[in-house]
């Protein structure tokens, strides 16, 4: 075994291609120790909520079969990150450390120190941009202050220098892992299985196991299907609910089977100066403002951006108007269809998240911390910045936020993205029927009970 192997830790970038640490490990020319850390014990560290738990296992599993075939071994480990990574140093004498740099709070204190610490040890120790198109501190404003308007801030972005290309992956023989492909002699890994991370009593997971099939070459394969069957309606389709037009690339850029690189540049090699390659790099655009944003405010999941929306008078919570929320059981057929779609595939379409969104926080009066909770638990691509953005964005709190009261009138949406009832119709077969039941509020009367309440807010800015 080598004196000094190179250790490669993975983290949301479960892929082999253009990964710039993985790729730094090749350049070193060393033998690589490859290891995933499961961590939700380090200070301020979320734990995944239920679907992500179920989406992490089987693509740890595509990945560990993409790294044996290029003759490494993934060690999977549990605990507190820092003290895994520097047990890990200690066991195989490593000289090096890689990994692509994260951007929450918690997250970057754990990098923080560890990089320091192994440095301090004699180690060489590198991150990478392998996540993010731009980096957070990259785009400012004129003022040198963070952007908090999307439009100004993807035109600095298009106005940046292009984003890199993509590397290519290692090919077999450019790696060799301590103890080979199998381990043999090298260290010691956690077994997948026992982690727990799929569910099994109950097994609600069969729908999501029906609608996906993690891992890297599923999610190039689903990139390339994107840009050439649906990128041309894009532009005009994607926010009807009965039309299958979307990406459906978010939980592939959440894991790290693609990156934003790779989303990039495809997208312009095939479809540059259309309208659908402009419209849906623009939706790449709003996933790296979400990212910038919470690089700027680590507790996008727990306080408001904007600060004034601390007075907002949320009432006492009613479990049984959450709990109908959750079940898709109010009574209002867009949103109850939109829940339906979540628990069964673990993803919704974005018009219907901010529909069921606007419905919980401005019709139920419910802060929408507890909304983003749910979804916390229950999608697969939730990720620390889009899902707590997302849900600050409906509830007017946020960053370049939709006005609190701009109130999505649930009817008119079916009416206008669901004209001829199909995405209702198959999520909420009932409907019409006796056995659907009526609406648990009405929607004038709630929506002006939503537009006083924000006169408190108005009134503390």
């Amino acid at each position: 075994m080598s004196a000094a192997p190179s250790i490669v830790w993975f983290r949301d970038d479960l892929r082999v291609a253009d990964h710039p640490a993985l790729h730094a490990a090749v350049e070193r020319g060393e033998p690589v120790v490859a290891v995933y850390v499961l961590d939700e014990e380090s200070p301020g560290i979320r734990p995944l909520g239920g679907a992500a738990r179920w989406w992490l296992h089987h693509s740890l599993a595509s990945l560990a079969d993409d790294l044996r075939e290029l003759g490494v071994k993934l060690v999977l480990r549990r605990g507190p990150a820092g003290r895994v990574i520097r047990s890990l140093v200690d066991e195989t004498g490593a000289g090096a450390a890689f990994w692509n740099r994260r951007y929450g709070g918690a997250e970057r204190e754990v990098d923080t120190d560890l990089k320091s610490s192994l440095a301090e040890a004699g180690l060489e120790v590198r991150s990478f941009a392998g996540s993010l198109l731009f980096e957070p501190w990259t785009i400012r404003t004129g003022s040198d202050t963070p952007f908090s308007v999307f439009t100004p801030f993807w035109k600095a972005c298009l106005a940046a220098d292009e984003p890199r290309h993509p590397l290519p992956a290692p090919s077999p023989g450019d790696l060799t892992g301590v103890g080979g492909a199998y381990g043999r002699g090298g260290p010691a890994s956690d077994d997948l299985d026992e982690w727990a991370l799929l569910p099994t009593k109950p097994d609600w997971a069969g729908g999501i196991r029906d609608t996906w099939e993690p891992g890297e070459a599923a999610a190039h394969a689903r990139l390339d299907e994107f840009l050439e069957d649906d990128l041309r309606d894009y532009a005009k389709g994607r926010d009807r609910l009965d039309r299958q037009v979307t990406s459906r690339l978010s939980p592939r850029l959440r894991w790290g089977e693609l990156s934003p690189h790779q989303v990039w540049h495809a997208t312009r090699e095939r479809a540059a100066g259309t309208e659908g390659a402009r419209k849906f790099l623009s939706e790449v655009g709003w996933r790296e403002f979400a990212w910038h944003i919470l690089f700027h405010f680590p507790d996008l999941a727990t306080k408001s951006w904007r600060s004034e929306f601390d007075a907002f008078p949320w009432p006492r919570l009613k479990p049984s108007a959450l709990t109908a929320w959750e079940r898709g059981r109010t009574g209002v057929p867009v949103v109850d269809a939109a829940m339906r779609e979540l628990w069964h595939t673990g993803v919704m379409h974005n018009r219907a998240r901010m529909i069921s969104a606007s419905f919980l926080i401005k019709n139920l009066l419910i802060d929408w911390r507890r909304g983003e909770e749910w979804f916390w638990d229950t999608l697969v691509d939730a990720d620390h910045a889009n899902n707590p953005f997302g849900w600050q964005w409906v509830a007017g709190s946020g960053a370049d936020a939709a006005p609190y009261f701009r109130i999505f009138n649930p009817e008119l949406q079916r009416e206008k993205f669901d004209p001829d009832g199909a995405y209702v119709s198959r999520w909420v077969p009932e409907y019409g029927t006796d056995d659907y039941p009526e609406p648990i509020v009405d929607l004038k009367a709630t929506r002006d009970a939503a537009l006083a309440a924000y006169e408190q807010v108005k009134a503390a800015r």
